[in-house]
């Protein structure tokens, strides 16, 4: 949210072609072909493509009844793939039939030079192939095919990893010995014995697989408090997963909604000007009706963008002529808390940039917001980070151990706040959908490097603060089109796009694709939609009508349009809105509409 319109959030990409490579030595008389359905006549079996872009067709094909077929879309380049288990010190020859446009080939993990060969233009079906040796220690490589950013679909079909075949990998037997820890009202920790040939473990919850981890431990968040859950583990190398371990139960303990101290059922969120003016004008604290449940006031800005350090102030009479004073601006606040409201200082905004890249930032960013809170006897904390505030470094690519200084010092950060407030401090995340949703496709500068490094940003900071989070309430505005989880592009300004953002936060999704790293849902109570309250306040303005296709699709399955949601979610908390101002410039129309909506 800005003071004006933000800036739309665009991809980086940046094209590197890989050079064509001679074909290799004849293969000896023990080399196999080793690339599994690598004519997809058995459709993808054996191969895994980025987020769903893939495809298999009948027409064109090279050889057989089937081909490839896959897709590039926005900053996707469509690469399906496959490991492959290899000798050490070995020779191979990989190679394919392709057509379309900037078409590749290529293989990584060789453990010495991994290599690629590609095409510009193949208008009929066109050879690609080159060779590498392996080194020393590996025991598998991936093969892959892509095409590139915003070119057509493409076709590959007869892939083939010709050389020695590495000694087969054997399944991994169940894991055993799986043992509950002591649960808290949204967590449960869960250790298990180690498996020999195994490389991570799948942990369920029922039968949802909800993480994947490499040790022998993990902790199950985003439960429900006095509810019984089943778990159970498996064991995966490359040969594949194992059977499932024994089921063990555990309890989460009551506690009520941590984070969720005092909110109606449904809540209205709204954002105050309070310490500038816009074409909206000057709200008076006093002034905002009671339709508003949680007030976030705009904005707590940094003196620096690495600073850490935040300051607030009410808009300068110059700018506000009818502005109160800071007196009745507290008593204000008081009144409104003592109605049951919530008021809570956002932090950032368009133009309050914070990057807390040192321990002294993390310091001093507890330090100077706690001052805020006790300065005007505030609720919590609202997390507005926007623009280049969160991005994440090159190789930080696990949402659920994130590296990079500013994320781990936020997540920190925060952490500290909420222990010195305790378990009454409200805290909400207003994320667009570039940091949240993207992830789904994207996460950072991707496995190639290339992408912005904010995509997905947020993930990591939601991630780890599940636990403690109060509301999400993503902004389903001034957005590009975001892909859902049906694989299809949904743009801003009707239901369809607040069902399809929704629907990926209640429902979670594998991260840039990565089954193995699925982000888990939130809790429906922890998450609100996000609008703007009129075409002035921002772009994706959504008529009120379409907001109420949208909360009844998820919340009662009824006017869901072609998007079909993953569950029905009646606790879904309420709507957010940029802002309270605008609200009132616009007749009020959206808290109005939001009044009135049947909830039942």
């Amino acid at each position: 949210m800005d003071r004006a319109r933000p800036l739309t959030l665009l991809l980086a990409g940046v094209l590197a072609a890989g050079g064509l490579a001679a074909l290799g030595p004849a293969a000896q008389a023990a080399d196999a072909e080793l690339a599994r359905n690598g004519g997809f006549e058995a459709g993808l079996d054996g191969w895994t493509c980025t987020a769903g872009s893939g495809a298999v067709v009948s027409a064109p094909t090279h050889g057989g009844t089937k081909a490839l077929q896959a897709t590039p879309a926005g900053s996707d380049n469509a690469r399906c793939s496959q490991t492959v288990t290899v000798k050490p010190n070995s020779s191979y020859t990989l190679s394919g039939w392709v057509r379309g446009s900037y078409v590749y080939l290529g293989a990584t993990g060789t453990g010495t030079t991994d290599v690629s060969t590609w095409t510009g233009s193949a208008p009929d079906w066109q050879r690609l192939a080159t060779t590498f040796t392996t080194g020393a220690s590996t025991t598998s490589v991936t093969i892959y095919t892509h095409g590139w950013y915003g070119t057509p679909a493409y076709q590959a079909d007869d892939l083939s990893l010709f050389g020695p075949g590495g000694d087969p990998v054997q399944l991994p037997a169940a894991p055993t010995g799986l043992a509950a820890g002591s649960p808290t009202s949204t967590t449960v920790p869960l250790t298990w014995s180690a498996v020999s040939g195994a490389t991570s473990y799948h942990v369920y919850r029922g039968a949802t697989k909800v993480q994947t981890v490499g040790g022998t431990s993990a902790t199950v968040t985003g439960l429900t408090a006095s509810t019984a859950y089943t778990f159970q583990v498996s064991a995966v190398n490359s040969a594949g997963e194992s059977p499932k371990s024994a089921t063990v139960s555990a309890t989460t303990t009551s506690g009520g909604n941590p984070g969720n101290p005092g909110l109606p059922a449904h809540a209205l969120v709204g954002y105050l000007h309070a310490s500038f003016a816009n074409g909206s004008g000057y709200t008076r604290m006093a002034d905002v009706p009671a339709s508003w449940d949680v007030i976030n006031l705009a904005f707590g800005e940094p003196t620096s963008v690495t600073s850490g350090d935040i300051r607030f102030s009410l808009c300068p009479v110059t700018e506000c002529p009818n502005v109160e004073s800071v007196a009745d601006f507290k008593a204000a606040i008081k009144a409104k808390q003592a109605a049951g409201k919530k008021v809570l200082i956002s932090i950032g905004g368009q133009n309050g940039q914070v990057q807390l890249s040192t321990t002294a930032a993390r310091d001093t960013f507890v330090s100077s917001v706690s001052k805020i809170i006790d300065e005007y006897g505030l609720d919590g904390l609202d997390i507005d980070f926007e623009g280049h505030s969160l991005s994440l470094q090159t190789g930080d690519t696990d949402f659920r151990n994130p590296t990079s200084p500013v994320i781990v010092n936020l997540i920190q950060a925060v952490k500290t706040l909420k222990a010195k407030y305790g378990q009454n401090f409200v805290l909400t995340m207003a994320p667009e959908t570039f940091f949240v949703q993207l992830g789904y496709q994207h996460y950072g500068s991707g496995p190639w490097g290339g992408q912005d490094p904010r995509a997905g940003a947020y993930l990591p900071v939601i991630h780890a603060l599940r636990d403690d989070l109060t509301l999400l309430h993503v902004q389903d505005y001034n957005s590009g089109s975001i892909m859902g989880l049906d694989n299809q592009y949904h743009s801003m300004g009707g239901a369809d796009f607040h069902i399809a953002m929704t629907d990926m936060l209640l429902t979670g999704f594998p991260v840039a694709g990565n089954t193995d790293r699925v982000f888990p849902a939130l809790r429906p109570e922890q998450v609100a939609i996000g609008l703007p309250a009129s075409t002035q306040a921002g772009n994706g303005h959504t008529a009120p009508a379409e907001v109420n296709k949208a909360l009844d699709c998820l919340t009662k399955k009824t006017n869901c349009g072609t998007y079909q949601t993953h569950g029905t979610w009646p606790a879904l908390r309420g709507l957010m809105t940029w802002s309270i101002n605008w609200d009132r410039y616009n007749q009020w129309q959206f808290s109005t509409n939001f009044d009135a909506y049947n909830w039942s």
